[in-house]
């Protein structure tokens, strides 16, 4: 369904947007499902949809030479899918997609994007100061990855999961979270146990409250 006017959205960085640079984006944007795994877009492949998800989590994953991914940067209705075109880049070497589902996400062509904010400056300083969030936290998960405990390191991104779904109940398996992470299975359970010993959540096959 297009959106000629200014509704309300689930997504926090089309309403912050002036009414003006919305109704730029408007008559190209139209609401999808996100299911799990759907891809966002897929490493050293051009870019072609801008995702605005209005709820669950999305990753940005790295791969290294050896197939092995870890998880970079997540986001959720606060911002964007395509960080890369917005910094002058069609693709990337890195992949993202759903690791939570949600409610759905309003998505656009990325030339319809290009075009919009070629037309707004304000529109492009906001989204670009979106980008710089994301350098940020970045910066961030490659400094706890270096300095923290695996603990802590998951404490921090069931946390950071936990900013952008409803409720305090999400699903996400032990290996998902390995794989997130970049360490093996065995060590997300035992931490998941120490956690549980902290009352600081509660862990169920499938899900962690």
């Amino acid at each position: 369904m297009s959106l000629q006017a200014r509704p309300a959205t689930g997504n926090l960085l089309l309403n912050a947007l002036s009414a003006g640079d919305f109704a730029l984006l408007a008559p190209h944007l139209r609401r999808v499902p996100l299911p799990l795994r759907w891809p966002l877009y897929r490493p050293d492949e051009p870019i072609e949809e801008c995702y605005f998800p209005e709820g669950g989590v999305s990753s940005i994953v790295a791969v290294d030479e050896e197939d092995q991914p870890m998880e970079v940067g997540l986001s959720g209705r606060e911002g964007l899918s395509a960080v890369p075109v917005l910094l002058g880049s069609d693709r990337s070497p890195n992949e993202s997609f759903v690791q939570i589902a949600g409610p759905g996400a309003l998505v656009m062509p990325v030339g319809e994007l290009i075009d919009a904010l070629e037309q707004s400056p304000t529109m492009r300083t906001l989204l670009l100061r979106f980008a710089h969030v994301m350098a940020v936290q970045a910066g961030r998960t490659a400094h706890a990855n270096a300095r923290y405990t695996l603990a802590e390191r998951l404490a921090r991104w069931l946390l950071m999961c936990h900013d952008r779904v409803d409720g305090d109940e999400f699903l996400i398996t032990h290996d998902f979270m390995a794989l997130m992470l970049g360490v093996r299975r065995s060590g997300v359970t035992l931490t998941l146990h120490i956690l549980e010993g902290a009352h600081a959540i509660r862990a169920r096959r499938g899900r962690v409250e």
